[in-house]
C-alpha cells in the first residue's frame, strides 16, 4: 500500500498506521473512524475561493459517497494560538468503517480526486479518530 517515491513527503501516507487499521479490521475491531484532516494548499490553489481548490473540494464530495463517508464539517483556519503547524483548512470526515477509508482509493471518483488533490495540497496531516461517538448536534 505503499505511495510512489515521488509523492511528496508531506502528503505521503504513513504505512504503520496503514497497517495498524488494517490489523484492527482483521481482528474484527473494524468501527466508524473520524478522520481530522488538516490541510495546507498551494498557492496555485486559491484557498478558499480558487477554481482549483473548488474542483478538488467538489470531487472530494463527489467520492466520500460512494464508501459511505461524509465531510460532517470544514472550517478555514484563522490564526494558530499555539504550536507551529501553518495550515489552511481543517476538515472533520467521518466514513462508517475503517474498511470504508481504505477502500476510497479504489472508487470510481477517486482517480480524479486523487489528482485534484495533488494539485492543491502542500501539506497535510490526518490524524484517525473514534468515529463512533456523534458529532454534537448530530
Amino acid at each position: 500500500m505503499s505511495e510512489n517515491d515521488d509523492t511528496p513527503k508531506a502528503v505521503r501516507r504513513n504505512d504503520g498506521e496503514l497497517a495498524k487499521l488494517q490489523e484492527a479490521i482483521a481482528r474484527g475491531e473494524d468501527r466508524p473512524i473520524l478522520m481530522l484532516n488538516l490541510n495546507r494548499y498551494k498557492p496555485e490553489a486559491g484557498f478558499p475561493d480558487g477554481a482549483p481548490y473548488r474542483a478538488y473540494a467538489t470531487a472530494l464530495d463527489k467520492v466520500l459517497p460512494e464508501v459511505g463517508g461524509k465531510v460532517l464539517w470544514r472550517s478555514s483556519v484563522a490564526g494558530q494560538m499555539v504550536g507551529e503547524q501553518a495550515i489552511h483548512e481543517v476538515l472533520a470526515v467521518w466514513y462508517p468503517s475503517g474498511q470504508a477509508f481504505l477502500d476510497l482509493r479504489s472508487q470510481p471518483s477517486a482517480p480524479e480526486n486523487f489528482r485534484l488533490r495533488a494539485e492543491v495540497v502542500e501539506y497535510a496531516v490526518i490524524h484517525r479518530c473514534d468515529g463512533e461517538t456523534p458529532p454534537l448536534g448530530g
